[in-house]
């Protein structure tokens, strides 16, 4: 069942939002503030942020200040990020939905949420905040992720579904983050 996203039970997946890799990735500064505005909400609503570096020695680290802002930062060289022990290692159990956004859409982002639904984690795509060099393989990753059961999603229906009401403790600090 699609429900909405759930602060409770969410992860924020950040897959190789890295240096070397941005400046080639369609509307790369549109990717990174959404990403950003999730981040950001995330800290103030104490959700878990993880991020991936895909062969950092080659792409480098993960963009300044996205990197800093994670909790766990987990190094590999699968496309899949469950294909290596860390990542799974630092997602905790009872937080079963996890939050993805991150490059390249097609191949790290689309491989990686195959992989998370396989371990039968509830996954949404953040589609404002992934990119691929192409937008026509954007695109059909957001559809074959969609198809494997992972939601399409956007960040300002993440951060809202996260409040669920505007009386929550933090709305204004949030909604802020979206203005």
């Amino acid at each position: 069942m699609n429900e909405p996203c759930n602060a409770k039970r969410s992860t924020l997946l950040l897959v190789d939002l890295q240096e070397r890799l941005m400046p080639v990735i369609h509307e790369a500064e549109s990717v990174v503030a959404h990403a950003r505005v999730l981040i950001d909400a995330a800290r103030l609503l104490e959700i878990p942020i993880i991020g991936t570096e895909q062969n950092p020695l080659s792409l480098g680290p993960s963009v300044s200040p996205l990197r800093e802002l994670c909790d766990e930062m987990v190094t590999k060289i699968h496309f899949d990020a469950c294909t290596e022990t860390p990542l799974l290692d630092h997602l905790d159990p009872q937080r079963d939905e996890v939050i993805v956004v991150g490059c390249e859409a097609h191949v790290c982002v689309l491989q990686t949420v195959f992989g998370l639904l396989r371990q039968n984690y509830r996954v949404r795509l953040v589609n404002d905040a992934i990119g691929s060099r192409d937008p026509l393989n954007k695109a059909a990753a957001i559809e074959r992720a969609r198809d494997a059961g992972a939601w399409p999603v956007t960040s300002e229906m993440v951060v809202f579904e996260w409040l669920r009401h505007c009386k929550h403790p933090k709305f204004r600090e949030v909604l802020s983050l979206v203005k």
